[in-house]
């Protein structure tokens, strides 16, 4: 998997250097409840001339926290998750896995660095090496939990790069899998959740105990990997 951090943080280096690129999304749709066409393991680069809503926002988030508490939200975030332990699914030297109080999917997770970066190539060598290791950590727990090639969407928020002075932004990655009870149940945003909220199946702190007791040794379903 390093070899696939390090190509994602040079292909960001590369078109971050386009002058109409401001903003890199990396990301990946896994499985056909997702989308995905192609059953091999891949991930797509889109590198686009406007902010995209969820980044501005999460920019704006940054920004505002900053300005009223001196700190970087995902800095104090992480510290916090890290103290209480109730959501950490996973973690090792560099990264924590968590299940966020705000989730809309049961398993909806983030990957969040334990220090502070503002994009994938601000990754050390080491760091680069445990990004790819909580990745395996976490999609192995996905795949053990239901015993299925877990599907899901994942992608990482990184800063802007229109020029502007992001270095308050924090690196980090998200994971929105559909499944709830089994391999075959799908959370559905329907109804009040689509016009008023999304509600939770289950508690963060029940999906974090779950996901986190799963092996990291992947379930194995006809083939080997």
């Amino acid at each position: 998997i390093t070899p696939v951090v390090k190509l994602w943080a040079g292909q960001f280096s590369e078109l971050a250097e386009i002058p109409f690129i401001n903003a890199v999304q990396i990301f990946e749709n896994r499985g056909a409840m997702m989308g995905a066409s192609n059953p091999h393991p891949h991930c797509q680069i889109w590198a686009t001339a406007s902010v995209p809503n969820e980044l501005a926002k999460e920019v704006n988030a940054f920004a505002e926290y900053a300005s009223s508490q001196n700190s970087c939200l995902l800095c104090d975030y992480v510290a916090l998750e890290l103290e209480k332990r109730e959501r950490i699914v996973c973690e090792n030297s560099s990264f924590a896995v968590v299940v966020p109080y705000w989730a809309v999917y049961p398993f909806e997770t983030i990957v969040l660095p334990k220090f502070h970066a503002a994009s994938i190539d601000a990754l050390s060598d080491p760091q680069e090496h445990d990004l790819a290791d909580i990745l395996h950590r976490v999609t192995v727990r996905y795949d053990n939990l239901f015993q299925t090639d877990f599907p899901y969407s994942m992608g990482f928020h990184q800063r802007p790069t229109d020029n502007s002075d992001h270095s308050g932004f924090h690196f980090h990655g998200h994971f929105y899998p559909p499944l709830l009870r089994s391999a075959t149940v799908r959370k559905f945003l329907v109804g009040f959740e689509i016009l008023g909220g999304p509600q939770r199946d289950i508690t963060p702190e029940t999906a974090a105990q779950m996901l986190r007791e799963q092996s990291e040794i992947r379930f194995c379903q006809n083939r080997l990997r």
